[in-house]
């Protein structure tokens, strides 16, 4: 089982010929409304990779909310954890443009309100992965690892979007996946291009395994077993937008079945490389089945 803490948003998102410069407008003809944020995409993609999921964070008590939960209620994610605030629900405007590439702002709203003791040390205790983001108050994804640590629950955390985080709360974590500009802010680095010392510093620093996602080129991981580089398949990219959480999603998925971690890593490259294929975030992450089904079945 797994419990994944944090956002959950609705999405705002605009298809443009180009992403706007600073003090430009870029017209374009329509926009979709659609369920997204980093903890609901992450739990809808540990799901459908075949996880049992539960999905704790916080909504507004208004229309958004509905919307922002859908397809994890839908699809039977676990929600008994997700509270109800007085703010209003996350809400983030994603643009997108005509190469798949993607800017994206964030209103926090109800997710400044989530809460580590939302989740019970009876549920940390049956739980095999507790996966952490940036999108809720880091101090509730502190004390939640703290926790997780103390009933011997592995913790994946999810660096984006990049902040400093307190002292010591990496030590409470196993799985740290960034990408190549949250490595070199985390690791204090100027040369986010030498990804393999950037993952070696962060893996002997913190003693755990660093994931360094690299988008079109695949992923580079150090653990303590070695070291992991998975190639990533080409594909026709219609939007990057949830990638990363896909990416996620399926590798907390693959870690809860014991299989090696460059079967789990392998895994995930090819469900983040076909949410790519499809426009928008949670309709886009793909089921373990669709990957099987696919030209670039890992």
């Amino acid at each position: 089982m797994i419990i994944v803490f944090g956002s959950a948003n609705v999405d705002l998102v605009m298809t443009l010929p180009s992403l706007p410069a600073p003090g430009e407008t870029v017209l374009t003809e329509s926009y979709q409304t659609v369920p997204g944020g980093k903890g609901a995409n992450q739990a809808l993609a540990a799901h459908r990779a075949g996880a049992e999921t539960i999905f704790a964070g916080a909504v507004g008590d208004d229309a958004y909310a509905q919307l922002a939960l859908s397809l994890l209620q839908s699809e039977g994610v676990d929600l008994s954890f997700t509270k109800i605030s007085d703010r209003p629900t996350g809400c983030a405007v994603v643009q997108v443009d005509s190469t798949g590439e993607n800017a994206i702002g964030v209103a926090s709203g109800a997710n400044l309100d989530a809460r580590a003791d939302q989740i019970s040390d009876q549920l940390l205790h049956k739980a095999q992965l507790v996966v952490l983001q940036r999108e809720v108050p880091i101090e509730q994804s502190v004390e939640l690892a703290t926790r997780a640590r103390a009933h011997g629950t592995k913790v994946v955390f999810n660096l984006a979007p990049a902040a400093q985080v307190p002292d010591g709360f990496l030590a409470d974590v196993d799985y740290l996946i960034v990408n190549q500009v949250e490595a070199a802010f985390l690791a204090g680095s100027v040369d986010i291009e030498d990804v393999s010392t950037l993952a070696h510093t962060l893996a002997q620093d913190h003693d755990l395994t660093a994931v360094i996602t690299l988008g079109a080129n695949g992923v580079h991981a150090v653990s303590r077993e070695g070291i992991h580089s998975i190639p990533a398949p080409k594909v026709e990219v219609v939007d990057t937008t949830g990638a990363g959480d896909t990416f996620t999603g399926y590798l907390a998925a693959g870690l809860t079945t014991g299989a090696p971690l460059d079967q789990c890593l392998t895994q995930a490259v090819a469900a983040a490389s076909l949410s790519c294929t499809q426009p928008g975030a949670q309709s886009a992450i793909p089921t373990a089945r669709q990957i099987s089904q696919s030209s670039i079945s890992g």
